[in-house]
């Protein structure tokens, strides 16, 4: 009964309204308001603000929301690490991945979903804040992002790859035939980038920032896609990631250029939370990414791609 009230008033914090919390935990708005009260009664403090609908909570009652949100998640880590001796793990492995890090995803899902075939995978494209956020209020089990830039706070940290940058441009245009270009001359061309609410970007600024440039792309999105799309139309060139080289490279109307000058590279690797015992699915994701040489399929793939 106490992990149920600690339940609903989880789904309260998250909903802010009775109606939607009941329907979030399948019962009626009556033995949600039931619940929350024996809750109440059982700490000896008001938790919730009624007037008589939901109007937030006590300060009491959100310290309580964060105890609860982690009870929940540690109770239902233990269920499953118990089921997992008897059947062997299952549930759903909730993981978010920045935009930068999907080309390489399925490197590590395909082998993690081929051990545990009654685990099913969620995978969210998302920015690094809403990573540590997910991971703060137990909505992830992991999350994939850069480990050195911006680093997240109160977690365990697994290297996967080193990521480099490449410029891609028409065939047609201006360097369609380098083999290399400098950062200077990149900046000073037609750029299409991701806005800065994404990390990738900021690792691009703070790289330009440190050779006394700005970059000032003509276009920004918060989507590869998007970044795609304006290279393929012949108008812009972009600067992205070498892991999305072999997905850009199967254009013939486009080329991808080594940047040099300086020639950088950033660690992207698997974030968790940071505490003892392991959730079982994190754990097992763990587990999984150890047993790969992600770095090497990574580069071998790229030399193939831009061969």
């Amino acid at each position: 009964m106490f992990i149920r009230q600690m339940t609903y008033l989880v789904a309260l914090g998250r909903e802010k309204h009775f109606g939607r919390a009941a329907e979030v935990c399948s019962v009626t708005q009556s033995t949600l308001s039931a619940g929350l009260k024996a809750l109440e009664r059982e700490l000896d403090m008001r938790l919730v603000i009624r007037e008589p609908r939901f109007m937030g909570f006590t300060p009491e009652g959100e310290r309580v929301v964060e105890w609860a949100a982690q009870i929940i998640a540690d109770y239902q880590s233990l269920r499953q690490d118990m089921e997992g001796f008897r059947s062997g793990l299952k549930g759903t492995l909730r993981l978010g991945v920045v935009p930068a890090a999907m080309p390489q995803i399925a490197r590590l899902t395909e082998p993690f979903c081929a051990k545990h075939a009654h685990v099913t995978v969620d995978i969210q494209s998302i920015t690094s804040a809403e990573i540590q956020r997910g991971l703060d209020k137990f909505e992830l089990d992991a999350g994939i992002t850069y480990l050195d830039n911006e680093p997240l706070m109160n977690v365990r940290k697994v290297p996967l790859y080193s990521e480099k940058y490449v410029f891609v441009t028409p065939r047609t245009a201006k360097w369609g035939k380098a083999t290399k270009i400098t950062w200077r001359h990149a900046a000073m061309e037609n750029l299409c980038l991701l806005n800065e609410t994404m990390q990738n970007r900021r690792v691009l600024n703070n790289l330009a920032r440190s050779i006394g440039l700005k970059l000032t792309p003509t276009v920004t999105t918060n989507s590869f896609l998007s970044v795609c799309s304006h290279v393929c139309s012949g108008g812009w060139s972009s600067i992205i990631p070498h892991t999305f080289s072999y997905i850009f490279a199967g254009s013939e109307d486009l080329v991808l250029i080594d940047l040099i000058d300086p020639v950088h590279e950033q660690s992207i690797g698997i974030v968790t939370s940071d505490r003892d015992p392991l959730p079982p699915l994190a754990r097992a994701l763990l587990h999984c990414a150890a047993q790969l040489e992600l770095n090497e399929y990574v580069r071998t793939r790229i030399d193939l791609a831009t061969a």
